[in-house]
C-alpha cells in the first residue's frame, strides 16, 4: 500500500468548511497550522507583501487522494486569487515516535 502526504494552503475563511468535509470522509488524520506567504496573490498594502492563511496536511492511503484532494479544492474554491493550491507527495517511510517503530503499510 502506498502512502501519500497532501498538503493544502487554503483561506481561512474556508478552514471550518473544509474541516467538516474531511470528518465527513473520514480522513485518516489531519494536521492544520496558520502559515503566511504569498505566491499568486499578495498583500501589495504590506511590505513584506505576506498573507495569512491555512496549511492542512494528511498522511493517507493512494485509494483515497483523489476524493480528499476533490473535496479540498471543491470547498475551498472561490474563484479568485489566493484560493490556494494543493499538492500531493509521496510518502517513502512514516515512524511513530511513541514506539520509535517504521509504520507499515498494513497499519494504514
Amino acid at each position: 500500500m502506498e502512502l501519500k502526504k497532501i498538503v493544502a494552503i487554503v483561506r481561512g475563511s474556508v478552514l471550518e468548511a473544509v474541516e467538516e468535509k474531511l470528518r465527513e470522509l473520514g480522513a485518516d488524520g489531519v494536521s492544520i497550522s496558520p502559515v503566511k506567504g504569498y505566491g499568486e496573490y499578495a498583500n501589495l498594502y504590506k511590505p513584506d507583501r505576506m498573507v495569512a492563511n491555512i496549511k492542512i496536511e494528511i498522511f493517507t492511503r493512494q485509494s483515497a487522494v483523489d476524493t480528499l484532494v476533490t473535496a479540498i479544492m471543491e470547498t475551498a474554491h472561490r474563484g479568485i486569487e489566493g484560493d490556494g493550491f494543493v499538492a500531493v507527495l509521496p510518502v517513502e517511510k512514516l515512524y511513530r515516535i511513541r514506539t520509535k517503530a517504521e509504520i507499515q503499510p498494513h497499519e494504514w
